[in-house]
């Protein structure tokens, strides 16, 4: 956002070492407007530490439900239990292809 600070400013500069007379309608109008793009520049800046502050804050909260999420449900445990025992069914079956062939050794 400095960079807003710099080109107005710059141009609160250019206005001034043009000289513009103060008292001429054009004068006038010109000042004006290099006031107001100053408001604006400020309304932005002040707009985006807001929107800043407010992200860290969305932030902050989704970590806290999550970690809720995981006590009140309690994903994790569940998840490896549910699809642990899946694919057991399937451990010793062979095909008529031998794709699904046992490669586990026996224990000792």
């Amino acid at each position: 956002m400095e960079h807003l600070y710099q080109k107005v400013s710059y141009l609160r500069g250019l206005a001034e070492g043009l000289e513009i007379d103060k008292n001429s309608k054009e004068g006038k109008l010109l000042l004006h407007i290099v006031e107001a793009l100053e408001d604006f520049a400020y309304a932005i800046n002040e707009l985006y530490e807001n929107y800043e502050d407010l992200e860290r804050y969305v932030d902050y909260i989704d970590e806290d439900l999550t970690d809720v999420e995981n006590e009140l449900f309690d994903f994790d445990d569940h998840y490896e239990d549910d699809y642990e025992d899946d694919y057991d069914d399937y451990d010793d079956f062979e095909d008529e292809y031998g794709i699904y062939e046992e490669n586990f050794e026996e224990d000792k």
